[in-house]
């Protein structure tokens, strides 16, 4: 179900973060997803990325095809029967140089393309660490000691296939991400991505979200409510046709740490009992492969009453 109400989704101002801590605990909780401005990225670096990423998604599909996979997923994605308006390029370690360069290498691009990307990603890596770490102390918690550095950062960029015969339908199916947090640019002109914030907000109904350019969107994903004892909202979303057109988006996830995630110990106490198993992101990741699940309902599988009505 959509609405036709405008409901805005909450803006934070990166340079104005420390006086919007309330604004930013409150959207994690009930929107799950933000806007961020101020971000320090500059304009002509997220235009220049636009750029490259229309090159390479152009790009013959055998040359694409060297984008393999390093975890299912991770590599190139073609347009299938469940998704046939959708295909995207990736690697699954952005905060790795030597990742960075052999995803270069695997689509021969070109000097200037590899210092884009090589630019771009840097600025974003630094970014969603940074963004963690604020909502992190947003929360009360410390996470300095989590080695952030050195958690998987999957890099993903789309192309959605949009057609006449298209409109209305879904580019790409209903989901929640399976990280922490995602940091999304937008198609600057191009729309079609809805979210569905907790039912407060808008009756149960999807809401657009209108690019604005300049600006990137943040996610938050399933590891970060079991991260959260389920404090932090794992927001659904898709993407709609609304136009027949060519859609793309750059998109970069904060998949989590080798070790396992469970309830930090300031979300649990008697009135907020433990809920999930700990667990890896790649066991999560597994298990939302095995089970079907891609909207957040794998969570109940880790649920511990769940897990002892099983034993």
């Amino acid at each position: 179900m959509e609405t036709d109400e405008v409901v805005m989704l909450p803006v934070i101002d990166l340079k104005d973060i420390t006086n919007q801590s309330n604004k930013l605990l409150e959207a994690c909780k009930e929107w799950g997803c933000f806007r961020i401005v101020n971000h320090d990225i500059p304009l002509t670096l997220l235009s220049e990325m636009k750029s490259v990423v229309r090159y390479l998604l152009d790009l013959p599909v055998e040359i694409k095809k060297r984008n393999i996979d390093e975890i299912a997923g991770s590599g190139y994605v073609a347009p299938s029967k469940k998704n046939p308006l959708y295909e995207a390029l990736g690697l699954y370690d952005l905060g790795s140089f030597e990742a960075v360069q052999e995803f270069c290498n695997q689509l021969d691009v070109s000097s200037n393309q590899r210092e884009t990307i090589m630019q771009y990603s840097g600025a974003v890596h630094k970014l969603v660490i940074d963004l963690w770490n604020k909502l992190a102390e947003s929360l009360g918690v410390s996470v300095e000691c989590d080695n952030l550095e050195e958690w998987k950062c999957q890099f993903r960029i789309n192309k959605y296939h949009f057609r006449q015969e298209t409109v209305g339908t879904a580019g790409v199916q209903i989901h929640t991400d399976s990280g922490f947090l995602t940091i999304l640019q937008e198609d600057d002109s191009v729309g079609g991505l809805e979210v569905l914030p907790k039912p407060s907000l808008a009756s149960g109904s999807y809401v657009p979200v209108h690019p604005v350019p300049g600006t990137l969107l943040v996610n938050l994903g399933d590891m970060a409510t079991i991260w959260s004892n389920g404090m932090l909202y794992n927001v659904k979303h898709r993407v709609m046709c609304k136009e027949a057109t060519i859609r793309i988006s750059i998109a970069m996830f904060l998949l989590g740490p080798k070790e396992a995630v469970e309830a930090r110990p300031e979300f649990v106490d008697g009135a907020h009992p433990h809920l999930y198993l700990p667990v890896t992101y790649e066991e999560y990741r597994n298990l939302r492969l095995s089970s079907g699940y891609r909207a957040g309902e794998a969570l109940d599988l880790m649920r511990l009453t769940a897990a002892s009505q099983a034993i």
